[in-house]
């Protein structure tokens, strides 16, 4: 346990200096003197800036509407940092525009200011008591973070989907002195996490053997293996494609399929198996094959409304299943036509014996 916490506020230390790094105002930087709003430099801290605000103002639309089922992520933290209330990065997103330096402008003493005055004002969070901030404020700042740290990747629509339900663990430890240093914690599980399944969000790998088509295409062959009969009809006969469904499904790790609760439990079965997420397909399959006579009896539309919004279910027997049907414990689906087929031979033969009885009879 000693061990454990010294790693936690080495942790913290280290993201500390990575916040000093990031997290600053143009206006207060050391080049603030010779740079402007107006300058066009490449390493201008302006311009960074600029171009900062562009991924954070969709960082800010997406972590402001985690989850909301439940009230967790729009409470006040027990726990806010100083220096993220000293630069609170929702402030930076102006009324939810992109800032630009065209909306500045030097008068005539050659002074720059903000030209757009009904913009300077920023977007102050209604209800927030001073120097506090919100849940959704420290996954907001997690996550502009890593993309300043991971250029190639940067921020990708979805990533908040991975992050909030490993910040929404360590946040709830019912040691405070852990919850105390959930912020790092999250920050350091959530690039780990990254770099097993950043391919996913690389739009210049989505082609290629480790990408997210190439992670479809397996799926349904998976599909089309263990339940030829699903596979047909969802792909021949309605002309469903994985995209509609299962892009989500794996580049999130079902993390919108379940309610919050039901998402920790799966992820504690992907986390721990020791083939990590070469798991997530099978239970993918056995959300499918769990379905099943849903799916076949459906149209176009309300098997793609069903696998969109997949229907509250238990958990722990997806899984239970996705992993029979991994380990080859799982039998395979019957074929309709195949019981029809055995259907009317049973008639057959219940017709032949009634034959064969009144034949007796008559003799």
């Amino acid at each position: 346990m000693e061990e454990k916490s010294k790693d936690a506020h080495v942790w913290g230390i280290v993201l500390l200096c990575i916040r000093n790094d990031f997290l600053v105002s143009p206006e207060t930087s050391e080049s603030s003197e010779r740079d402007t709003p107006l300058s066009d430099h490449p390493t201008s801290d302006w311009q960074a800036f600029f171009q900062d605000n562009k991924v954070l103002s969709q960082i800010d639309k997406d972590v402001r509407r985690l989850y909301p089922e439940i009230q967790f992520f729009q409470l006040l933290s027990k726990f806010p940092h100083p220096h993220g209330m000293k630069y609170p990065l929702s402030r930076r997103v102006i009324n939810h525009q992109e800032l630009t330096s065209q909306e500045f402008g030097a008068n005539r003493d050659g002074i720059v200011g903000c030209v757009k005055t009904n913009l300077a004002k920023g977007s102050h969070d209604e209800n927030q008591a001073p120097n506090s901030e919100f849940h959704w404020h420290i996954v907001e700042r997690i996550l502009f973070i890593y993309a300043k740290l991971n250029p190639g990747v940067q921020y990708v629509q979805g990533m908040n989907e991975l992050v909030a339900p490993i910040y929404y663990v360590f946040a709830n430890d019912t040691d405070e002195e852990w919850a105390a240093y959930a912020e790092a914690d999250t920050f350091f599980c959530f690039q780990q996490l990254m770099s097993e399944v950043k391919d996913n969000f690389i739009k210049t790998l989505d082609d290629s053997i480790c990408g997210i088509e190439s992670s479809m295409s397996a799926f349904h062959n998976m599909i089309s293996t263990f339940d030829p009969e699903l596979h047909k009809h969802l792909t021949s006969t309605l002309e469903i494609k994985p995209q509609f469904y299962a892009f989500r499904w794996l580049s999130l790790l079902l993390s919108q399929e379940f309610p919050l609760p039901d998402v920790i439990t799966l992820w504690d079965a992907l986390f721990s198996d020791p083939q990590r997420f070469a798991l997530l397909p099978y239970v993918c399959l056995s959300m499918m094959v769990l379905q099943r006579e849903s799916l076949i009896s459906g149209d176009f539309p309300f098997c793609v409304r069903l696998l969109q919004n997949y229907p509250d279910s238990d958990v722990a027997k997806i899984v239970a299943y996705a992993q029979d049907i991994r380990d080859g414990k799982a039998p395979r689906p019957a074929s309709k036509e195949v019981s029809k087929g055995s259907k009317i031979a049973k008639h057959a033969r219940q017709l032949s014996d009634t034959l064969r009885n009144l034949s007796i009879i008559k003799k």
